[in-house]
């Protein structure tokens, strides 16, 4: 299992932001399904301004997983659109990346 820390910016709008909060507070089930049946585990967003920071650990190659879940079900494609409204790509993020891998640099084990 492998993991991985992304990053990505939520719109300068702070109805993107409430938005964006208000349905992580109830998250589609078929979101939920998918994510797991892709191989995605502990998968946790954190925010800070307009940031967020996704922590995941994931089975295998996680941009492959995530392509799996979005094309799994009519409703998870529509989550996805929702999400991808509210969001752009963070500063340094290469070109056609959404939520751009960090870059590890120190770990205390």
């Amino acid at each position: 299992m492998s993991r991985h820390v992304l990053a990505v910016d939520l719109k300068a709008d702070p109805a993107a932001v409430a938005a964006y909060l208000e349905h992580h507070l109830r998250v589609w089930p078929e979101v939920l399904r998918s994510l797991r049946a892709a191989g995605l585990h502990d998968t946790e967003i954190f925010l800070l301004g307009r940031r967020l920071v996704m922590i995941l650990e994931a089975d295998g190659d996680y941009r492959a997983m995530f392509a799996t879940h979005a094309a799994s079900h009519p409703r998870v494609t529509e989550w996805e659109a929702l999400m991808k409204s509210l969001q752009e790509p963070s500063p340094g993020a290469a070109p056609g990346e959404w939520w751009a891998q960090m870059q590890p640099i120190f770990r205390l084990t």
